[in-house]
């Protein structure tokens, strides 16, 4: 397959798209930090395994989306609030079968890509991988896990088939998906009870197994996910995800969440399409959401504070 990887020059953009380029797929990294673009074109990327060796993979990287032409499929890993910018910059690799695939975190980026490209064009997924950017050119892959991909409406497309085959010929555990939306939200119970939590306190994925105060915190987020996630018709249920939380994270060691990156990176969170999903749907549904309230005022405090101070 001809794909093009926007945000390929992160980390997990990276990892996808390099093994995706190993196992034979026509692959460029799309991006818009020219230093990693010239590192990686000149040096290939490195991807450094969780006990420390490394694999260096030669990939195509480039700013220039026109220059890479139409493709068969556009993976999306940019942060949330470049979605639109990067979609957008993204047309000239559009041609009349082209479809995209968004892999970004949170509830609310599929319908962002389709208002720009078409609803018809996006198929939605989500992965259980981590990955953390060390520098330009240079990724660590500490954490595997299964990756979903669906589309929309539950169908099981050629174009889905495809795909899902592709990804899987790279070495991902791959699982095709009639019901994407509940898997979707699942990650969604993950992120809303972890990221803000990680990055407020500065813990490492495990040690927020390890204090009663944390668990009961994400506990009652979690609670609220749920609720919000049922009055939707999405089927979540809390023991469940509670066990499969907490267990992931006990195995998790030395994991690091990405909005701690991006808070010790002094960077925009992604707090508006995790926590704040779970807001403006209690809001919607009259449902009341006060501890993802509070993650959400506590983030955009914290965010404020260093942007800030960034500017001077």
């Amino acid at each position: 397959m001809k794909i093009a990887v926007l945000g390929g020059c992160g980390a997990m953009g990276g990892i996808f798209g390099s093994r995706l380029a190993a196992a034979g797929n026509d692959v460029t990294l799309v991006d818009v930090n020219p230093v990693a673009i010239a590192s990686i074109n000149q040096n290939g990327l490195k991807v450094e395994a969780k006990d420390g060796t490394s694999k260096t993979y030669n990939v195509r990287a480039s700013g220039k989306p026109a220059e890479v032409g139409v493709v068969d499929v556009i993976m999306n890993f940019v942060k949330c609030y470049h979605t639109e910018s990067a979609v957008k910059a993204a047309l000239p690799m559009m041609g009349a079968k082209t479809a995209f695939l968004t892999l970004q975190n949170g509830w609310g980026n599929a319908a962002k890509i389709g208002m720009i490209a078409g609803d018809d064009r996006v198929m939605v997924g989500l992965t259980y991988h981590s990955g953390t950017l060390l520098a330009p050119g240079h990724v660590k892959h500490p954490g595997m896990g299964m990756t979903y991909v669906g589309e929309i409406n539950g169908t099981i497309s050629p174009r889905l088939k495809a795909i899902g085959e592709a990804l899987s010929s790279a070495g991902f555990e791959v699982t095709q998906s009639k019901g994407i939306l509940n898997e979707v939200w699942k990650k969604l119970c993950l992120n809303v009870c972890t990221l803000p939590t990680a990055a407020l306190l500065h813990f490492f994925a495990h040690q927020l197994v390890q204090h009663e105060g944390v668990k009961a915190e994400m506990h009652a987020l979690l609670r609220e996910v749920v609720v919000v996630a049922n009055a939707q018709n999405i089927a979540i249920d809390f023991e469940e995800r509670w066990t499969a939380i907490t267990s992931l994270l006990e195995k998790a060691i030395g994991g690091k969440a990405s909005m701690l990156q991006d808070v010790e990176a002094k960077r925009r969170t992604e707090i508006d399409v995790i926590n704040g999903a779970i807001v403006d749907a209690g809001k919607r549904l009259g449902i009341p959401t006060p501890h993802n309230d509070a993650m959400v005022n506590l983030i955009r405090s914290l965010e404020e504070a260093y942007l800030a101070e960034a500017k001077g």
